[in-house]
């Protein structure tokens, strides 16, 4: 049997450990290569119907009865609308530094976020685009997010194309199923001023259904 020299096993022992330390820091990894990384302070939704009321989840109602004056006469006319949502972001880093004199990131770690992507799923695994839930999409909107403070952007949550489609548009009426309950899951992309690429996800709950219009 070979017995390792104690300067082996110190050297064993370190190597184990930094192995362990790895593994340990790439399980709390932010996404991107930069210093700094985006968080989602605060995500919220409304109506189309009543866009001026966000919240955590979101009503959508997929035909809203507008009442219209024509020729004289008041006629509420089936109306679509998209369902808007708004985002705040903030900046943390990576490496926070003492309590006392924390890290604030500088203008050279200021992320752009330019696009965005969101994508419909159930509670029951019935995740079929088109059938099941409305089709993934992509937007854009341009927002710099500063070490200094938070930023608010304004984006489409639900497009107004996802209400004439299936499965949204078999609502209307009453015509299929009354009611699907969805989480959206959006996940924002930019990059700092270095070019280093960043993203974070978030979620907010979309219910459609063909919801009673005021009288």
């Amino acid at each position: 049997m070979r017995v390792l020299s104690s300067n082996h096993s110190l050297a064993t022992a370190g190597l184990i450990l930094a192995a362990l330390f790895t593994t340990a820091c790439g399980d709390v990894a932010r996404s991107g290569r930069g210093p700094a990384y985006l968080v989602i302070q605060a995500l919220e939704g409304a109506s189309g119907a009543k866009p001026e009321e966000f919240g955590t989840t979101v009503a959508s109602d997929v035909v809203t009865l507008v009442e219209q004056d024509i020729n004289g006469t008041k006629v509420r006319v089936a109306t679509v609308y998209g369902d808007p949502g708004r985002v705040v972001f903030r900046l943390g880093s990576k490496d926070p530094g003492p309590a006392a004199t924390p890290t604030i990131p500088g203008p050279l770690n200021d992320v752009t976020v330019n696009r965005y992507r969101v994508v419909y799923k159930r509670a029951d695994g019935r995740n079929t685009q088109g059938v099941d839930v409305p089709y993934a999409f992509d937007g854009a909107f341009t927002v710099t997010v500063r070490g200094t403070g938070p930023s608010e952007a304004g984006f489409d949550l639900v497009r107004i194309a996802a209400k004439i489609e299936s499965p949204l548009r078999n609502l209307s009426g009453f015509g299929g199923a009354q009611f699907i309950g969805t989480i959206a899951d959006i996940t924002f992309y930019g990059r700092d001023q270095a070019g280093n690429e960043a993203s974070v996800t978030g979620s907010i709950s979309v219910s459609f259904a063909d919801y009673g219009d005021p009288s």
